[in-house]
C-alpha cells in the first residue's frame, strides 16, 4: 500500500494487490524480529508504524517507512506480546517510534494480523481472476484439471468432502501425479467470504491456472499469500506449502 506524505496510517489498513509482474525485491530476505531467522521476505509478514507510533499489519509490505517483519505464527506471536519480547524487539526494530510519539499496538493485533493476511489473499484472487488467472465453477476447474492446466486448486473451508475429491483426483490426473495422494489446499475461508470477495454467487473451489512450461507465476503469487495464511492460522499448507516455484 502507497500512502501519500501527508496520509494517515489508520488500523483498517486497505492493502492493495501487489503489481502484477513479480518484484526481484520479493525475493530478497528480511529478518524475523522475534525469532532472529532470515528468509525470503514474501515468507514473513511486514509490521509498520502510523504517525501515532501505532504498529498495525502490512501484509502487501507497501506502507511507507521503516518495517518491522515477523513470522507467520499466529501462536508465537501472541506468546511474544504477553511476555514482552514483542514491545522490546519493536523497540529495537523501530528505534521508539516516529519523533513524539509513543510505540504502541492494538490489543487485537493477532486478529488484524490474520484479517489482513485474509484480506491480502482475497485481493489478490480478486486481481487474478480479473486477468483471467483463477478459474471457478466445479465443471470448469475439473476439465481444465484433466488438461493439466491448473497450477493450484483451492477449496472453501465449508466445501463438501465428495467435492474436494472429484476435483483432488482430476488434478492429480492432469499433474500425472495419480496415487501420490496430492490434494488441493482447504483454505481458513468460507464460501461466503470467496463470494464476496470474487463478485460470483457460491464460489467453493478455486484453479489457478499456470502449469506447464512458460505459465504465468500468477500460482507462485497466489500461493504465497494462501500459505503465509495457513501457517498463520495454524493449518498444514501442503508439501512445500502448496506453491508451484517459477523462475
Amino acid at each position: 500500500m502507497r500512502t501519500p506524505p501527508n496520509e494517515r496510517l489508520t488500523s483498517d489498513i486497505a492493502e492493495r494487490p501487489a503489481a502484477a509482474k513479480p518484484d526481484p525485491a520479493s525475493r530478497s530476505e528480511r529478518r524475523c524480529i522475534l525469532c532472529g531467522d532470515s528468509v525470503a521476505r514474501h515468507e514473513l509478514i511486514r509490521l509498520a508504524v502510523s504517525p501515532d507510533g501505532e504498529v498495525l499489519p502490512d501484509p502487501a509490505a507497501k506502507a511507507p517507512g521503516r518495517g518491522a517483519w515477523i513470522a507467520p505464527d499466529r501462536a508465537a506471536l501472541e506468546a511474544a506480546i504477553a511476555d514482552g519480547h514483542f514491545k522490546r524487539a519493536l523497540m529495537r526494530a523501530f528505534k521508539g517510534g516516529p519523533p513524539g510519539a509513543d510505540l504502541s499496538w492494538p490489543d487485537d493485533l493477532p486478529q488484524r494480523v490474520g484479517d489482513a493476511l485474509a484480506r491480502n489473499l482475497l485481493d489478490r484472487l480478486g486481481l487474478e481472476l480479473r486477468a483471467g488467472n483463477v478459474i471457478a465453477g466445479s465443471a470448469r476447474i475439473a476439465d481444465q484439471a484433466r488438461m493439466g492446466r491448473i497450477a493450484l486448486l483451492l477449496h472453501a473451508s465449508d466445501s463438501s468432502e465428495d467435492g474436494r475429491k472429484r476435483l483432488d483426483q482430476a488434478w492429480r490426473v492432469g499433474m500425472d501425479a495419480q496415487g501420490s495422494g496430492r490434494r488441493g489446499t482447504v483454505l481458513p475461508l468460507d464460501r461466503a467470504a470467496l463470494s464476496v470477495a470474487l463478485g460470483r454467487d457460491n464460489v467453493v473451489h478455486l484453479g489457478v491456472s499456470g502449469a506447464g512450461p512458460g505459465a504465468s507465476p500468477a500460482s507462485e503469487r497466489i500461493g504465497q499469500a494462501v500459505t503465509r495464511l495457513m501457517r498463520y492460522s495454524g493449518c498444514d499448507p501442503g508439501p512445500d506449502g502448496g506453491v508451484p516455484k517459477h523462475e
